[in-house]
């Protein structure tokens, strides 16, 4: 049986965009989407809110309501939800071990001018079991593709599997973005880097990149592609690509040691700054 795709609603007045996606996904999957609201109940950081079992049945009927939205958005897609007992962290990676796919929203900036996304949608891409989507408030709509951050001499395959299936499900392009910059290369006693014809190394990268996608276009010969080898910081560029585009797809490779586990540099960049869904596809 094909694990679900999972949409978490942490507020449940804002997850519509979130919860539109994930359906959306879910019924192209041909899979069961699943909505979880994570409740964790704290009496002395909400003194206000006096009565418990109150405010958990008001979160499921809210949770109700939007499992009835999905399934109104797709008649006959199987639709479940349910109310767990942990925090939203926890609930969310934890539940990631069985999901085909997450799907959290970005829940706003928290008073970051051009932050999108909050700390739990952060914590989960970075530490959870399978790709998860982090979907915007106002991230429906656009229609120009799937664009994919194709990095290194050995990209995931798992990254581009992902990629080239998102855009084929959905009859879209699919544009491959491999960001360079000249390397630096520094000699006995910190001499100056070499000069490097840009030309050559721009005619290196392309080629770099045609060479990895060869294979996949085999493999997907339906899905058109567009290969850009930019001269450009990865994240910036993918970040402007994603106000035009339907998904961005990053990988996740950083040091789990690192502050946010493996998301690494440019994918929070991307997660963070975006502003349309962006998919984080954990390395194999």
């Amino acid at each position: 049986m094909a694990h679900p795709v999972i949409v978490g609603v942490d507020e449940p007045a804002s997850a519509g965009a979130a919860v539109d996606w994930a359906a959306d996904e879910a019924h192209s999957r041909g899979i069961r989407l699943h909505l979880v609201h994570a409740w964790l109940w704290e009496p002395d950081q909400a003194p206000d809110v006096l009565d418990a079992t109150a405010a958990r049945l008001a979160g499921e009927e809210a949770l109700r309501v939007l499992a009835g939205r999905a399934a109104a958005r797709h008649p006959g897609m199987e639709v479940s939800s349910g109310v767990v007992d942990a925090s939203p962290r926890e609930a969310l990676v934890a539940l990631s071990a069985a999901a085909g796919l997450l799907v959290v929203g970005s829940r706003g900036s928290g008073g970051f001018t051009g932050l999108l996304v909050g700390s739990t949608s952060l914590h989960v891409a970075a530490h959870a079991a399978c790709p998860v989507v982090v979907v915007p408030a106002n991230g429906g709509g656009r229609t120009d593709g799937v664009a994919v951050g194709v990095e290194g001499r050995e990209p995931s395959e798992g990254l581009l599997e992902f990629a080239f299936d998102s855009a084929r499900r959905n009859g879209l392009p699919l544009r491959a973005v491999h960001a360079w910059s000249y390397p630096l290369v520094l000699g006995p006693g910190h001499a100056l880097p070499p000069v490097y014809e840009s030309g050559h190394v721009a005619a290196e990268e392309q080629r770099l990149l045609a060479e990895i996608m060869a294979g996949w276009q085999q493999k997907y010969p339906e899905v058109p592609v567009e290969e850009d080898a930019v001269r450009s910081g990865p994240a910036h560029h993918l970040v402007a690509l994603s106000r035009t585009h339907r998904l961005v797809v990053v990988g996740r490779h950083g040091k789990p040691e690192g502050p946010i586990g493996r998301l690494g540099s440019v994918s929070q960049a991307v997660v963070q700054h975006g502003h349309c869904p962006v998919a984080v596809v954990p390395s194999v």
